[in-house]
């Protein structure tokens, strides 16, 4: 069973949590959720969800992808965080998915330089923050390992773009039909 870590910071934004948990659970991916501050992590919208594990634990987890979703001051919050940093470098070399959405792409993955030489896409706006990656304004972009995604709108479709990536196109297709994605 393919096995997604999704980093959760207060300040999150939720459908990018929420959407890609279930709709992942759905195509049969195991997911854990990982508090970057805590055991009950609070979103933009005052939703609480309690995590699986810290961050700082996760060192020995094996994983085939990392998700952040963004909102602000969520993303801000996974990048302060050294362990969360580490971890998703740690999968990102070893060539598990990095998936990110929102503000997270140029918050997050640009400054560590996973997005260096890649097409990436964020919410509008945030690619002033670009260094490395090319932005292209498009609702999720797939470059190598890494999915990026533009804002919650398209916490759908970003989560079957990582169901395609981990688990294939059939079953990211019974996902759709199930949830009336059309």
């Amino acid at each position: 069973m393919k096995k997604a870590l999704i980093l959760l910071a207060d300040g999150f934004e939720e459908v990018e949590a929420v959407t890609p948990m279930d709709y992942l659970r759905r195509a049969g991916i195991e997911v854990i959720l990982a508090g970057v501050s805590g055991e009950y992590i609070t979103g933009a919208h005052g939703i609480t969800l309690k995590t699986d594990l810290d961050v700082a634990g996760t060192e020995d987890l094996e994983l085939n992808a990392v998700v952040l979703p963004g909102g602000m001051p969520g993303a801000e919050n996974i990048a302060a965080s050294g362990d969360a940093l580490r971890l998703i470098l740690r999968v990102f070399h070893a060539g598990g998915l990095i998936a990110a959405i929102c503000a997270a792409p140029a918050v997050v993955l640009d400054p560590l330089g996973v997005l260096k030489n890649k097409q990436a896409t964020c919410y509008p706006g945030f690619e002033k923050r670009f260094m490395d990656a090319a932005y292209v304004q498009d609702r999720v972009v797939l470059d190598g390992n890494v999915i990026t995604s533009c804002g919650p709108g398209c916490a759908a479709d970003f989560s079957f773009a990582i169901i395609d990536y981990l688990a294939g196109g059939k079953q990211a297709d019974k996902v759709r039909q199930r949830t009336l994605h059309h």
